[in-house]
């Protein structure tokens, strides 16, 4: 069983910055693909970025391409997504994600494990 908790959601200004962190329980974190997606109220919930494990293969969505940066750091069990140049439509819950399969993909519905989410605010 695999547990995604996030952290570091909050308030912020438009073009700030904010790091969101998600730490992994499990075994196998190391053989993962893991990912974030996001979603505004009204809205579905969106790809944002996803990271493979060995060769830490990364693809993100258009939207946030040149602006946020995942990571993972296998020892500590832990995934960041840094997100820079902040903007008001950036606002949503920000879920982690985790995926057995050996691939990266955008499609939600390929994803194992989802964490409960934290909140992003963008205000202009």
């Amino acid at each position: 069983q695999v547990q995604l908790v996030e952290s570091g959601g909050g308030l912020v200004q438009a073009g700030d910055s904010l790091r969101v962190s998600c730490l992994v329980s499990g075994r196998t974190f190391r053989s993962y693909t893991m990912g974030w997606f996001r979603q505004a109220p009204g809205k579905e919930r969106e790809f944002v970025a996803a990271i493979s494990w060995g060769d830490k293969r990364t693809n993100y969505a258009d939207s946030v391409k040149g602006r946020f940066i995942i990571s993972r750091d296998d020892a500590k069990k832990m995934v960041d997504l840094q997100m820079n140049s902040l903007k008001p439509e950036d606002a949503a819950v920000y879920y982690c994600v985790a995926d057995q399969a050996l691939r990266i993909t955008a499609d939600p519905k390929k994803y194992d494990y989802w964490g409960q989410g934290t909140q992003v605010t963008v205000s202009s």
